[in-house]
């Protein structure tokens, strides 16, 4: 008889014990480190080591500037497919699949609620829904957000994150740039400050439009901001770009922004000039 005896047993993980890793750390891109989740977010997004500011969605943005009890609006409106677009997969394919991924109908969400002691009206555009591109629904909302200013004379607030115009729908989004850049003047005649915070990537049309349109404008640090990429500048000027061109930190250097301002400074940085603007 044996002193030991060997089962034959199947090794089965037990579910409720196992420890899950994947998902829960993220390298930064600029420094490599490697960080966890769960503090990257406490955070607000930044990394701890070099000051890396990870993109972030709409809400979360809206989160970190209002204060509790901010209401969300304008969201009921959506993209159609006027002109039965369809590059390598259809449009209403394309919007369906963002509106799935994001759980909005475009890419644009705007809030009413206090910044400190201010009432604002905020308008932030969401880049995962087709990269933040501007269409009629969201020259639409951001309409419709300067006609709140101009109803409550609150100041507006604009937090850009677009690739620009959105050509699936053709003239119909350029269209938009116009319509805002109309909307701004009438917000500019009132007398009611209008503040554009610009972050990785603000480009394009919107760049083109409203982005540059702030009483002040002002940016997160390393943010690429511009309107056609580098690669076609230097091959339409055949000219080699200077290092970090089209970055805030360039930017602010040669007189396009008025201030760099990083992510957990932001709302207390908004907050003072609301009150010197005399909002």
């Amino acid at each position: 008889m044996s002193w030991f005896k060997r089962e034959d047993n199947e090794i089965v993980n037990d579910s409720e014990k196992t420890v899950r890793t994947e998902g829960l750390w993220i390298r930064c891109p600029d420094c490599g480190k490697i960080l966890f989740k769960a503090e990257l977010e406490a955070n607000q997004h930044v990394c701890w080591h070099c000051g890396h500011h990870f993109r972030v969605d709409a809400r979360t943005r809206i989160e970190n500037l209002l204060e509790p009890g901010y209401e969300l609006v304008d969201l009921e409106l959506r993209s159609t497919d006027p002109l039965n677009f369809t590059d390598l997969k259809p449009y209403k394919r394309r919007l369906a699949e963002a509106q799935t991924k994001t759980g909005l109908n475009d890419a644009i969400v705007n809030a009413i609620g206090q910044l400190g002691p201010h009432s604002v009206v905020l308008s932030v555009m969401e880049y995962a829904f087709i990269g933040g591109s501007m269409g009629a629904v969201v020259g639409e909302t951001i309409a419709r957000a300067v006609d709140r200013s101009l109803a409550t004379r609150h100041p507006l607030i604009i937090v850009a994150a677009s690739g620009g115009a959105r050509m699936m729908e053709g003239i119909a989004s350029l269209m938009q740039l116009a319509k805002i850049s109309a909307g701004l003047a009438r917000l500019d005649d009132a007398k009611i400050p209008y503040i554009s915070v610009m972050t990785d990537p603000t480009t394009g049309g919107v760049t083109a439009s409203f982005a540059m349109l702030g009483d002040l404008n002002i940016a997160e640090p390393g943010a690429l901001i511009g309107f056609a990429g580098p690669r076609v500048i230097e091959q339409t000027i055949r000219q080699k770009l200077p290092e970090g061109f089209q970055r805030s930190e360039f930017l602010l250097e040669h007189g396009f922004l008025d201030a760099i301002v990083s992510r957990k400074e932001m709302k207390d940085y908004l907050s003072q000039t609301l009150s010197w603007m005399g909002a």
